[in-house]
Formats: structure tokens, C-alpha cells, sequence
């Protein structure tokens, strides 16, 4: 069985308020990429990392990320213009022998090296999966005026995260039909869904942030103190 990644990286920093793309930010000395890429590329099981980005940041990613920390399984790829273009790009050059591909986000650098391997068991038998956790609040569906149209029960509410990870010809599959129609997606899930296919969703980490505010950088601070960027986690 052959696994392959695709990392999406082609974010900037408009809610972190930097000029800066977010993915480059340094956290106790290292890139937030680092901690994200310096995972995938120690696993064993992960053959190749296909590395989405824009096309302004591809020589500092070449230069700074890929060849000054040494990564060997990284092929980097040009991005498109949203999320869902820049992944495409990135499915359509990882190896064709690919069983399975991990879809992630470049700037969730504390996924547990356990979830990432449980969601590649998990696709091997059910084929689409999503790593999600229980959403911890209430939640309101809110209309005109901002005034409550109703309560959704929280026992059903999951909050989604990457990684998300499918048998290649699914998702791939998946992608062709969505760019064909014009449709966007939020996540890679939903592209699968539409196609009238299951979902399975596997428990993630709170741990497991998207780096995407100011606010955030506080928590990824204390998290890489506490261990959370080693790859041994």
C-alpha cells in the first residue's frame, strides 16, 4: 500500500493581520510549515508529500522550508486561486500508484502522529474519512436580524478538522466532478458527500488547531512548550 500527502500552504496572513503568509511564522525558532511538514516526512508510512503553495511564496518555501531542514519526500507544487484549486493541483501530482492520500493543512502543526495513522487504517476500510471532535458549545442557527431560528442538537455537531483522508481514486474522482460543475467546497469531505458517498468520522485532538489569528500564536507558543510540535507526539 503506498500513502501519499497533500499539505495545503497557500494561506496569507489577512486575519493574523500580518504581511507575512501565516504558514511562515516562527514559533520557538521554527516556521509553523516546519512542525507541520517535519511529522509527515518522519513517518514511515507516508511515501510522498506533495507541498501546496502560492506562487509568490514558492522560492522562500524551495529555500527556507524544503532544502534548509532537509526534507527528502517534499515535492512542492503551485497553488490556485482558493483552497480547493490549490489541493486539485496537488492530487494531480502525487504518484498515481497512490492508494491512499492525507489531505492537511499546512498550518495545523499539532496533529498526533497516532490520528494521522488512525485515519489512514480508517480509510483503508471505509474509504472517505474526516477527523472531527464534539463541539464543546452551544450552537445557534441564526437568521435576518441576527434572531434565533433554532437550537441544533449538540450531540449531532462535530467540528472538522484535517487531516481528511480518502482512497486516492475516490477523492480524486471527487475533485473532477466539483471543478467540472463550478462548485466550492469548505473542505474535502463534503466533495465526497456530494457524490452521495459515506463520510466516516474518527475522533481528532483539541490540540489539533488551525492556526488562523493572533490569538492563535499564544496557544501554538504554549503548545510547542509543552511538546505538542515533536514529532514523537
Amino acid at each position: 500500500m503506498q500513502v501519499s500527502t497533500v499539505i495545503a500552504a497557500g494561506g496569507h496572513g489577512k486575519r493574523m493581520n500580518s504581511s507575512v503568509s501565516k504558514q511562515f511564522l516562527t514559533i520557538k525558532g521554527h516556521p509553523i510549515l516546519y512542525y507541520t511538514l517535519n511529522k509527515f516526512e518522519k513517518m514511515n508510512i507516508i511515501s510522498s508529500i506533495v507541498l501546496v503553495t502560492g506562487v509568490d511564496d514558492m522560492d522562500y518555501t524551495r529555500e527556507e522550508i524544503i532544502r534548509k531542514y532537509g526534507f527528502k519526500k517534499v515535492k512542492l507544487v503551485e497553488g490556485g486561486k482558493e483552497r480547493q484549486d490549490s489541493v486539485y493541483n496537488g492530487l494531480r501530482e502525487i504518484p498515481p500508484q497512490t492508494d491512499i492520500v492525507v489531505i492537511h493543512d499546512g498550518v495545523r502543526p499539532f496533529v498526533p502522529i497516532k490520528l494521522i495513522e488512525k485515519s489512514i487504517t480508517a480509510a483503508m476500510k471505509y474509504k472517505a474519512v474526516g477527523v472531527a471532535v464534539p463541539v464543546k458549545d452551544t450552537i445557534k442557527i441564526v437568521g435576518d436580524g441576527n434572531i434565533i431560528k433554532s437550537t441544533p442538537d449538540r450531540k449531532t455537531l462535530w467540528s472538522i478538522q484535517t487531516p481528511q483522508t480518502f482512497k486516492y481514486d475516490i477523492i480524486l474522482a471527487a475533485y473532477e466532478k466539483a471543478i467540472s460543475e463550478g462548485f466550492y467546497g469548505t473542505d474535502d469531505t463534503v466533495l465526497v458527500e456530494r457524490m452521495g458517498l459515506p463520510v466516516k468520522i474518527i475522533e481528532g485532538a483539541y490540540e489539533n488547531i488551525k492556526i488562523t489569528t493572533p490569538e492563535d500564536i499564544i496557544f501554538a507558543e504554549a503548545f510547542v512548550a509543552l511538546g505538542f510540535g515533536d514529532f514523537r507526539r
